[in-house]
């Protein structure tokens, strides 16, 4: 329980730092900004859309009766809802993180920078990096999109479905969240994603206790912009106490990553 603790410590460590460095928290709002507004309409768009999408995949109810019918396609509206929420969730972080690549590595090596010690590098091309992003980011999302379908269907569980399964979801978010945010610093010190995964594997109960408030608070209308410069200095924070210096990986094993 310890670990959940000072996972959490490490959120609020990093809104203090860019609460502390007022450049670097508008410089980290950017490129939340405008992934906000591309989510926000993807959103509305479902919530206009999902009885019809719903009326549509179930054609074998159109002759039920009433109420069961309404009951039924209310009950599935709401979970495709539920299921775009949750992938907007997951996915923001990754298309963020994304989009606002320089920026975030610009953060990330200031955090570095003012906590003291060697400033980290990769020493790779911009766009190789942003390839390596991509690509990692692509194989969380498989991941995750796996998970999803596995909690959508365990929605239909009576209780269980209304009640664990929702907690998984969070746990679920929060833990690839914190993959997510931490691999902006440990991708600088030259550790490729499966070793990145084996890092937060070790230590999970602090990965979700960074993760899973974070994944709730983005919950939250305009909330995951806000938090996401913040978030990405704590993850930074978090990573370099997870990682001591010598055990950093060298940044020519990066480049030749073959994963």
């Amino acid at each position: 329980m310890r670990d959940i603790g000072a996972g959490f410590g490490y959120l609020i460590q990093g809104q203090r730092w860019v609460g502390r460095h007022g450049r670097w928290f508008g410089f980290g709002l950017l490129p939340g900004l405008v992934t906000l507004v591309l989510y926000a309409a993807a959103l509305v768009g479902l919530g206009y859309g999902a009885d019809d999408l719903v009326s549509w995949a179930t054609p074998f109810a159109d002759d039920w009766s009433s109420p069961w019918l309404g009951l039924f396609r209310n009950a599935l509206t709401v979970l495709v809802f539920a299921l775009g929420l949750f992938l907007a969730v997951i996915t923001f972080t990754a298309v963020t993180l994304l989009v606002g690549e320089p920026f975030y590595e610009s953060l990330s090596a200031q955090v570095d920078r003012t906590e003291g010690g060697e400033v980290p590098e990769s020493g790779l091309p911009l766009w190789r990096e942003l390839w390596i992003s991509a690509r990692d980011s692509i194989r969380i999302l498989v991941r995750v999109g796996l998970y999803s379908v596995l909690l959508f269907a365990l929605g239909f569980i009576p209780v269980v479905g209304q009640t664990v399964v929702p907690v998984i979801g969070f746990c679920v978010t929060g833990y690839f969240l914190s993959e997510e945010l931490t691999a902006v610093a440990l991708q600088r010190r030259g550790m490729v994603l499966k070793d990145r995964l084996v890092l937060l594997r070790g230590r999970r109960m602090l990965a979700l206790g960074f993760g899973v408030p974070l994944g709730l608070a983005f919950l939250v209308p305009f909330v995951a912009v806000f938090l996401m410069p913040g978030a990405v200095a704590g993850a930074t924070l978090l990573a370099r106490d997870l990682v001591a210096p010598d055990e950093d990986v060298a940044p020519a094993q990066y480049a030749l990553d073959k994963g």
